[in-house]
């Protein structure tokens, strides 16, 4: 099948398309990059020319993945709006796919945390368990800076910024500092979850930003 995913939430962006089998398996055909100030209008253009490029047009794509934040506010909003209307005219599933998932995807298997700069002295974080069968989501919240290295324990952090991986390493903590995922890691997370059946409807995605609200949201047991 055929997977189209997108990622809109930072700075630079990203597509890509992918054949993928049952077997959760994903060959990624091509990644294609985005920069920010062009999203709203090059992106819809930006698909189409990779499509074409590779002989498919848009009734090829079978599912789609998007990156639900945290991020940007309007970046995300143009990822999600442009497959929102790809998915409901062509009738296809959607996984939303946290970029903090992303990222603690890259850590070895065990409990993992993944960091990225919020601004403002802030850091959002996303506590995973990583294995064999993926990555499982235990929360997602919200820090200062200072709340999050005061309380932070000896699990793995994983960041894809250099000064949060610096700050955590002053503090002894064990951090692994990597790329910032691209649209080949999300295609691959997403078709996980829409073979798993978790998958999302068009009205129903939203952007995930991690406000203050949820910082002390719990999946597990709430």
């Amino acid at each position: 099948m055929l997977v189209l995913a997108v990622d809109t939430s930072g700075k630079q962006g990203s597509i890509a398309i992918a054949r993928c089998a049952p077997d959760v398996s994903c060959e990624v055909i091509e990644v294609s990059p985005l920069a920010r100030g062009t999203f709203s209008a090059e992106l819809v253009p930006q698909i189409a020319t990779l499509l074409e490029k590779h002989g498919f047009s848009k009734a090829d794509i079978g599912a789609l993945a998007v990156v639900s934040g945290p991020g940007s506010f309007t970046g995300l909003r143009i990822g999600l709006a442009v497959v929102k209307a790809l998915a409901d005219v062509l009738g296809k599933p959607i996984a939303a796919v946290s970029l903090l998932e992303a990222l603690a995807s890259k850590g070895q298997p065990g409990r993992v945390v993944s960091a990225l700069d919020a601004g403002r002295s802030e850091v959002f974080l996303g506590e995973y368990e990583v294995g064999s069968k993926g990555t499982q989501l235990i929360r997602e919240r919200l820090l200062t800076r200072d709340e999050w290295l005061a309380s932070a324990s000896e699990q793995l952090i994983v960041t894809a910024d250099h000064a949060i991986a610096e700050a955590a390493q002053v503090k002894g903590l064990y951090v692994v500092e990597v790329e910032r995922p691209r649209s080949d890691v999300i295609v691959q997370l997403g078709w996980r979850k829409i073979v798993s059946g978790e998958t999302v409807s068009p009205e129903a995605l939203e952007a995930n930003y991690i406000g203050r609200s949820e910082a002390e949201l719990f999946v597990k047991g709430s």
